[in-house]
């Protein structure tokens, strides 16, 4: 179990859902937190509701300039978490190439913008805790899901590596794979999504991901079994299952 007192954590993407939940987690359990996102408002109003420590800095990841800027302001901090996220659910038959493009930059490269200006000093200081958002589509192809999923798996092997250079070290990594959450991104969809979970359990379970020296959480736990066992499948059947 880690000490989580006077522990200074910054949350990219924590204006809402997922994001504001862990906040809340993290703040009654004694952490400072430092919230970026897009939105002021919602930043300021989150701080306000926190019961510990907190403040905001407005920040895009899609800005390699602002995110050192906001590093310089922020200074050291004992853990990141990044869970920014954009989400547009379209497939190859309507292709979208700016919410295309969008997911990739905002999911992925922004990851690699955040952690290039981070990783480095944890690094030398030997000391850090990198928590990775990636999901439970990550594990495998989907239909509908141009965008999303590629992202999603690009940022789970990137956790996957990170891991395997930094797990002897002081500098923990961890992944989680959520399932759906009911956030303003999910939303957007027009079909059942099984086991949705409110962001106040899902923020629990990555919250009991953080206290543990594993690697990689799945959940919800039922559901996410189709998805690991679908790496085994071969191709022809987990197209028809998966269709």
């Amino acid at each position: 179990m880690k000490e989580w007192q006077g522990k200074r954590y910054w949350l990219v993407g924590a204006s809402d859902g997922l994001g504001a939940a862990l906040a809340h987690q993290l703040s009654r359990s004694g952490v400072e937190v430092i919230l970026s996102a897009r939105s002021e408002d919602k930043l300021a109003n989150l701080v306000a509701e926190l019961p510990g420590r907190a403040r905001y800095r407005v920040m895009d990841v899609t800005s390699e300039e602002d995110i050192a800027a906001a590093v310089a302001e922020i200074g050291e901090i004992d853990g990141l978490v990044y869970l920014a996220g954009a989400y547009w659910p379209f497939g190859v038959k309507e292709w979208e190439a700016d919410h295309g493009v969008t997911m990739a930059d905002v999911n992925f490269t922004g990851l690699m913008r955040v952690l290039g200006q981070v990783v480095p000093t944890m690094v030398t200081r030997d000391h850090g805790h990198i928590v990775i958002t990636s999901s439970l589509t990550a594990y495998r192809g989907l239909p509908g899901s141009i965008g999303y999923t590629a992202s999603k798996a690009a940022t789970l092997s990137l956790a996957e590596c990170m891991h395997a250079d930094l797990r002897k070290t002081g500098v923990q990594v961890q992944v989680i794979n959520p399932g759906f959450i009911k956030t303003q991104l999910t939303d957007k969809n027009d079909f059942k999504m099984p086991f949705l979970m409110e962001p106040e359990k899902a923020a629990r379970e990555v919250y009991e991901h953080m206290c543990g020296d594993s690697f990689k959480r799945d959940f919800p736990y039922g559901f996410s079994l189709l998805f690991r066992m679908g790496r085994f499948l071969p191709d022809w059947l987990y197209y028809k299952l998966f269709s």
